[in-house]
Formats: C-alpha cells, structure tokens, sequence
C-alpha cells in the first residue's frame, strides 16, 4: 500500500503529470535570462560595492547621480541629500531615461538594507531580495553600467551620509 502511495504522489509531483497543463511561453517573461544575468553580474557587483567614505566622496564628483528607488512615500520621508527618484516598480526603459538620460553616468544606489535604526522609513527587507540587488541588477539589464552601490550597513543617527526629506530632523 505504501509503495502505491508513493508511485501516485511521484506521478502528482511529476511536472508531466497531466493534472497540471503548461501555462504557455510568455516571450515578455524570461527567467533563464534573468538568472544568467544575475549569474554574470556577480562578481561586478561585489567589485562595485562602496564603503561610506567612497559613497560620500564619489556623490560629490561631477556626473555622478545617486538614485533612490524606494516608494514615493518612503523617499519623501528620508533619503540621501541630492538623490534622485525612481521607484523600483516604476523601472522601465524610458522612466529611466528620463530620470538618467546618459546611460554611461556613473549612479550611486542605496536601499533600506543600508541603515539601521530608522524601521518604518527604512525598513529592512530579508536579505536575498535586498532592494539594491534588483536595483543594480535592473539598471544593468537597461544599459546603465556605471552603477555603485553602498555596501555597509550604517546607523542613520551616526552615518556622516546626509539626509533630507519630511521626518529628517536637523543634526545637532
């Protein structure tokens, strides 16, 4: 009896099985794709993740843009001084171009995985589906190859980034 339940619940699980009917190829949807991207964006992402001093310095330099890709509500709360907004869900081929038109810019990113203490306008997302991952990830799928990201993880009451934004109280 065992061993029948086991050859029905394989035919079941199996990804022949007829109970399940294929959904069809959707060419506008192509997770091969994403996954090689990811894969060979690896190792250009680890040598493209800056300290503090690095971020603060590199936003300062001429052609350089630092984009925030958090919610509208979010960003309007909080953000590094400067930055420019386009909200991750908002990403596509002409937004982009419109918030970055040079696709050579060299674009600083952050997320709310880089600050601490700050949980409701910076609430940290479980660490596989950072924000900055698909943010990087995304602007190099579009073109945008000069892309850095801020690799720590920094205290907002301490960090010497500068804020800006509704709920920012002046530094003493």
């Amino acid at each position: 009896m065992k061993n029948c339940q086991l050859i029905l619940l394989s035919i079941l699980l199996s990804p022949q099985s007829l109970l399940f009917a294929a959904a069809p190829a959707n060419p506008a949807i192509q997770y091969p794709d994403f996954q090689k991207l990811t894969i060979s964006l690896g190792p250009v992402r680890e040598k493209n993740r800056v300290s503090e001093d690095d971020f603060i310095r590199m936003s300062g330099e001429p052609g350089t843009v630092i984009l925030d890709a958090r919610s509208t509500d979010k960003f309007e709360k909080i953000h590094v001084k400067g930055a420019l907004h386009l909200a991750f869900t908002d990403f596509t081929e002409g937004a982009l171009k419109k918030v970055i038109p040079d696709k050579t810019t060299r674009i600083l990113i952050y997320c709310n995985n880089n600050f601490d203490k700050e949980p409701i306008n910076f609430a940290s997302k479980i660490a596989p589906v950072a924000l900055n991952i698909q943010t990087f990830i995304n602007l190099h799928a579009y073109g945008y190859t000069n892309v850095y990201e801020l690799g720590p993880l920094l205290d907002v009451k301490t960090t010497r980034i500068p804020f800006e934004g509704t709920a920012v109280l002046p530094r003493q």
